[in-house]
């Protein structure tokens, strides 16, 4: 069959059926999986034909954004291992989002909550475990979602022992649960997982001997003994697709005068390590609940200088997210300024951040 009519016949089996996989074309057209697998990615260079899904589950689909959209639709499960080097968390949830349907038709109080607390810990992951690989999950196929990062590194409560030199996992743990802690206060604020466990319908950590677990549908917490030894960490968390909790009143319940809004205008007194503000934590928090807004000005009043992460996470990655928003600033100095210009941007005219 001439090279041309190959590639009509597929197309043509794609738009009948409206996804196809494979397996699908083999056996409806006859030739071998490697060779069709020739024309398909042809298909895909020029633009004509989509493929989503991984593995036995991937398929093919007109490259049309409704054929593209109810594709999507039925793919609720995401499994992926990762190496750690050099991985962003930001790419993996665009990965997600890009390859599967989870994030489709969700409410966007929880699309934010899932958005905050899955980058929070794969965070965690990349900066803490000392892993080679991280292992992802999520799941929304039924009326809960949920996600879980699992690592073989160090171990959560193991690196709190070594770094704070406790005696035992179980003072690990309770000195996790006092909040706002970190075993490296150069790139992190601790407050992570201190929101994350507060966020969803529950939250678990796995590690060592000790699984801790935050219910926060009876808003209770339990520390239990594992029946063998976790090595690394596993995190699990679970919402309800049809989840009430709001993001920001969370951040501010717990925040008190350290954040504020008027309109547009936010003043960054955020939670710190004396008086820096480093971490990708607090970037997140100072712009939750700012996506309806097309100018935001940042007050850096009484503030000295900020992290190149809390910086790279404001003007890069959110307004990435977010074009059309214009951030500009009030009260920073010449160190706030330097390192917002490291993350790429700079003041136009008129006092907004440019790329």
């Amino acid at each position: 069959m001439p090279k041309n009519e190959l590639k009509e016949l597929i197309l043509s089996e794609i738009k009948k059926n409206k996804e196809v996989t494979i397996s699908d074309l083999t056996k409806k057209i006859g030739f071998t999986s490697s060779y069709l697998n020739r024309f398909l990615q042809e298909l895909r260079r020029e633009g004509s034909i989509v493929l989503l899904g991984k593995t036995n589950r991937a398929v093919y689909v007109i490259a049309s954004q409704e054929a593209i959209i109810e594709a999507k639709k039925k793919i609720l499960y995401f499994s992926k291992t990762y190496s750690i080097n050099n991985l962003s968390e930001h790419a993996v949830l665009e990965e997600i989002k890009r390859e599967t349907g989870i994030f489709l038709g969700l409410k966007d109080n929880v699309k934010k909550i899932l958005d905050y607390a899955f980058s929070e810990m794969l965070n965690n992951a990349i900066d803490h475990s000392r892993s080679e690989w991280v292992d992802v999950k999520f799941d929304a196929r039924e009326r809960l979602i949920s996600f879980a990062i699992s690592d073989s590194g160090i171990g959560i409560f193991n690196n709190i022992m070594q770094t704070r030199r406790l005696k035992s996992e179980i003072e690990a743990v309770q000195d996790l649960l006092k909040g706002k802690q970190t075993t490296a206060p150069e790139r992190h604020s601790g407050e992570g997982i201190f929101f994350t466990s507060k966020l969803g319908s529950a939250f678990t950590i796995f590690s060592g001997q000790k699984e801790l677990m935050f219910n926060n549908i009876i808003h209770d917490v339990f520390i239990r003994d594992l029946n063998r030894v976790k090595v690394g960490t596993l995190v699990f968390f679970v919402i309800d697709k049809d989840s009430q909790a709001n993001i920001k009143k969370i951040f501010d319940e717990f925040s008190g005068d350290s954040y504020e809004f008027d309109k547009t205008k936010v003043d960054v007194r955020l939670y710190k390590m004396g008086s820096y503000y480093i971490s990708r934590s607090q970037a997140r928090r100072v712009m939750a609940g700012l996506e309806g807004f097309r100018r935001i000005v940042l007050d850096f009043k009484h503030i000295n200088t900020v992290g190149q992460a809390f910086a790279d996470e404001v003007f890069r990655v959110w307004l990435a997210d977010h074009p059309g928003v214009e951030i500009s600033t009030v009260n920073s100095n010449e160190n706030i300024d330097a390192m917002i210009t490291r993350a790429g941007y700079k003041l136009d005219n008129l006092g907004n951040y440019e790329k």
